[in-house]
């Protein structure tokens, strides 16, 4: 039994990567992805098609190119999370622009924006974990979209105890503190 296999029985294994050919070969029980993840899996000729059909939805939308861009990002996260939910059992994270970091108002609303696009596709809004980072806006942002609209939250860019406790006592549902930079703390002061 490898030592993977060994930490799953006693932990939550969550696949951090927009390629879910790969999540597929680890079985994790959820996924987190993110813009940059995206956009690494987006470039691999396999997953052309997704490109594309985010392309051709945006076309299909009224605004300027920047906002047609701004949809087509949208819909490629959403179809990226459609697929990688079937392959795990659990949820999937999918990120707030990360511009909107300190908009409380329009974090929640681009939140409400992916949960219905994911609806359209025939995910219901348990199986996401919307990702928005832990700022004063994006922890407020995450207690109204968790107690108005039931919508769960994954808090991310968290560093301190601080935000820790702030995302407690707004309910948020998952925290996900940076612990790469924990180890690098570690390295360098032991």
């Amino acid at each position: 039994m490898s030592v993977l296999q060994e930490l799953k029985k006693i932990t939550t294994i969550v696949a951090d990567t927009g390629d879910f050919e790969a999540i597929n070969i680890y079985k994790p029980t959820d996924a987190t992805t993110n813009p940059s993840l995206i956009l690494s899996a987006s470039s691999m000729e396999r997953y052309q098609p997704l490109v594309q059909k985010a392309v051709e939805y945006a076309k299909g939308k009224k605004g300027s190119v920047s906002e047609q861009v701004a949809e087509a990002m949208d819909y490629l996260c959403v179809l990226f999370g459609t697929e990688i939910l079937k392959v795990v059992p659990g949820r999937v994270s999918t990120e707030i622009d990360a511009r909107l970091s300190f908009d409380t108002k329009k974090s929640v609303e681009k939140a409400l924006k992916l949960i219905a696009l994911y609806k359209s596709l025939g995910v219901d809004k348990e199986r996401i974990l919307i990702k928005l980072a832990s700022t004063w806006e994006g922890i407020k942002a995450a207690e109204i979209l968790e107690n108005e609209h039931g919508v769960h939250c994954n808090l991310t860019l968290l560093f301190s105890f601080a935000q820790a406790v702030a995302c407690a006592e707004a309910g948020v549902t998952l925290i996900s503190p940076f612990v790469g930079r924990i180890l690098d703390w570690y390295v360098a002061n032991t």
